[in-house]
């Protein structure tokens, strides 16, 4: 593991930085979906939870680019090209979670079976596409800010997210 920096950089715009801050956003992101969870007892679609995945998987590549801090060029993209796919990911997932918030009344099935229950009898293809379908469940908004729901935040942050995995690995040192 190289705990070096780059001393031609500022020490915010270093590779291992940036790794280290998606990595500190993806924790602040699910610190606080696991507050509004737990504290305020939201209980999350299946789409959001896919989301969180999302999230998750994100959050350790960029913990795992931080410790690992590759001197190659061809490393480090391939840490970029990773965290780029995991948060395009979910933001797919959340761009369908807003398409099924938005969309017109009787378009949406009603709420449908849990997702711990569909993983227990469906194989895993099958459960992705029930998911993904969305149900009344995903339909229903109960917390806003800024006028938007949670999918629109957690589609503009995993935005973000990507860009910082680019910035951070797909530049020359």
């Amino acid at each position: 593991m190289n705990l070096t920096f780059d001393s031609r950089q500022p020490w915010w715009l270093q590779t291992r930085t940036l790794n280290l801050a998606g990595f500190l956003w993806c924790a602040g992101l699910m610190a606080y979906a696991l507050f509004v969870q737990y504290g305020l007892r939201e209980e999350p679609c299946p789409l959001c939870i896919l989301q969180r995945v999302a999230v998750i998987a994100t959050g350790v590549i960029f913990l795992l680019a931080w410790l690992q801090n590759p001197a190659s060029a061809g490393m480090r993209r391939v840490y970029g090209t990773l965290i780029v796919l995991a948060a395009l990911a979910g933001v797919g997932v959340a761009a369908r979670h807003i398409y099924v918030i938005n969309a017109p009344p009787g378009a949406v099935a009603e709420c449908g079976a849990s997702l711990e229950y569909m993983m227990d009898v469906l194989p895993l293809h099958e459960v992705l596409g029930k998911v993904l379908s969305g149900s009344g469940e995903c339909a229903k908004v109960t917390w806003r800010f800024l006028g938007f729901s949670m999918p629109f935040w957690v589609l503009l942050n995993l935005l973000g997210l990507a860009a910082i995995g680019v910035l951070a690995n797909f530049r020359k040192r």
